[in-house]
């Protein structure tokens, strides 16, 4: 049994686990956490792709997504992005629930569960 882990600089975490052809994805947030929740998810979800092909996946491989939001308020936006983004057909098993995130300007966090491309 193999596990490989991926971005172990911080000792709490990796960026990435591979285990049994299964991709773990830590919590990604924004990279402009300044923006608003449309530009938020943009740059999430780039970081999600950026991981997933480091990992030997891409989205049409991803089989689970918990989404934090901020506040419910912002579910509509939010859901404009990830619509536009999720391949048709290739919809993952989703959740989304309203959470209080790591730092205030944090509007929106996923964590991915996805397979390896074969």
């Amino acid at each position: 049994m193999t596990i490989t882990r991926i971005g172990t600089e911080r000792r709490r975490m990796s960026k990435i686990v591979i285990h049994n052809d299964t991709i773990y994805l830590c919590g990604q947030v924004a990279k402009d956490s300044d923006a608003d929740i449309k530009e938020q998810t943009v740059t999430m979800l780039d970081k999600v792709d950026e991981l997933l092909i480091q990992a030997g996946s891409d989205r049409e491989h991803i089989l689970s997504a918990t989404i934090y939001v901020k506040d419910m308020k912002h579910f509509a936006d939010m859901n404009a992005v990830w619509d536009a983004w999720v391949v048709e057909g290739r919809s993952p098993a989703r959740a989304c629930v309203e959470a209080s995130l790591a730092r205030a300007e944090l509007l929106v966090e996923i964590s991915v569960v996805a397979a390896v491309k074969r």
